[in-house]
């Protein structure tokens, strides 16, 4: 991941996916001068929001707007802009606008690094077909026939944060990020999410588990929390570190 300017995407399958997987890597992109945009497909208001439904007289219309609030508290702490489709979850269904939306996101705002789900996800439906939209709309970003009154985009690395359940889901960690020095802005944006107040120290300990390993493949003792990601595509580059 390169130090130089630029524009960090993030696609989210749920209105507090962002948070716990790449809440990190997002505060330290926007700590480096990088703009940072996060898509959120769906506020989660069926599967992901049920201590909301727990209480009396909820209605959908209330669960999206106490999550949509909820993340928009948390994208202003780590520094993100944020856009939301209310796309639907439990089933997640992209329609032709949706697709076409995320085609103009990537050719309006030229990314240069994607975040998104695994492809693989035998909980949650929504995550691997977020991962295959986000994949699908970056091939055809690219292609100079896709009609749009902007640019064709280059080649974005893309990266695929940690899951849930990683052995559930082929998620082979190649990349260890450094958090340390915005963890506690991590922790703040994820005490932004009440309706998933369960999730708070689980993602504590996943970030202190992976600096733990990233100081055991690295040496360097001062790491003590990190986010694990997978590559999609080959690095290219001129050395080998």
């Amino acid at each position: 991941m390169t130090d130089s300017q630029g524009t960090l995407l993030v696609v989210s399958a749920h209105a507090a996916d962002f948070v716990w997987r790449a809440g990190g890597a997002i505060a330290l992109y926007h700590d480096r001068g990088w703009r940072v945009r996060v898509l959120v497909l769906s506020y989660g208001e069926r599967g992901e929001s049920e201590r909301l439904w727990k209480e009396p007289g909820m209605t959908v219309e209330r669960v999206k707007q106490a999550r949509r609030a909820e993340s928009e508290r948390a994208a202003e702490i780590l520094g993100a802009e944020i856009r939301f489709f209310d796309a639907g979850d439990y089933p997640l269904r992209p329609t032709e606008q949706l697709f076409d939306d995320l085609v103009q996101e990537y050719r309006r705002t030229q990314p240069q690094i994607v975040l998104t789900h695994t492809q693989i996800d035998p909980y949650n439906a929504d995550h691997p077909l977020t991962a295959r939209l986000t994949l699908e709309t970056r091939i055809c970003a690219q292609a100079a026939g896709y009609p749009s009154e902007f640019k064709q985009i280059g080649a974005p690395s893309v990266f695929l944060f940690e899951p849930h359940q990683p052995e559930q889901c082929q998620f082979n960690p190649q990349v260890y990020l450094d958090i340390t020095s915005v963890f506690d802005r991590k922790r703040k944006a994820m005490e932004c999410m009440t309706a998933q107040e369960h999730l708070w120290n689980y993602y504590t300990e996943v970030a202190k588990r992976r600096g733990s390993q990233a100081v055991r493949n690295s040496g360097n003792k001062a790491i003590a929390h990190a986010e694990a990601y997978q590559r999609v595509y080959p690095q290219v580059s001129a050395e080998l570190i």
